[in-house]
């Protein structure tokens, strides 16, 4: 069993920054993917970045981000972190951090991030 917290997320203008961090604790496979997800009001939640646990493993990011937020883990600490910069109001959504552990999804709580225009 994997638990997730996330923290960080509030509220900032268009244009600022915030950080996301996901604290993982359980049992882990020697590899896993973790990652963060967001969904909107009114959508589906969707893929926002990913990363890998190797050095040089993969990392991926949803094409609306790119160049803007930045995706990066602890290996030690088992956590994962995003910067988001540049933000738009368009990224307003609930953040969820993700881990794939032996084929199996787990979810964050959640965390709030409204960016206002």
């Amino acid at each position: 069993q994997v638990q997730l917290v996330e923290s960080g997320g509030g509220l900032v203008q268009a244009g600022g920054s915030l950080r996301l961090s996901c604290a993982a604790s359980g049992r882990f496979a020697d590899r896993y993917v973790m990652g963060w997800f967001r969904q909107a009001p009114g959508k589906e939640r969707e893929f926002v970045a990913g990363i890998g646990n190797n050095e040089g493993s993969m990392i991926s990011y949803a094409d609306s981000v790119k160049g803007r937020f930045t995706i990066s883990r602890d290996n030690a600490q088992n956590t994962v972190d995003l910067q988001m910069n540049s933000l738009k109001p368009e990224d307003t959504a609930v953040y969820y951090c993700n881990v794939i552990n032996v084929g199996v999804n787990y979810w964050g709580q959640g965390t709030q991030v409204t960016v206002s225009s």
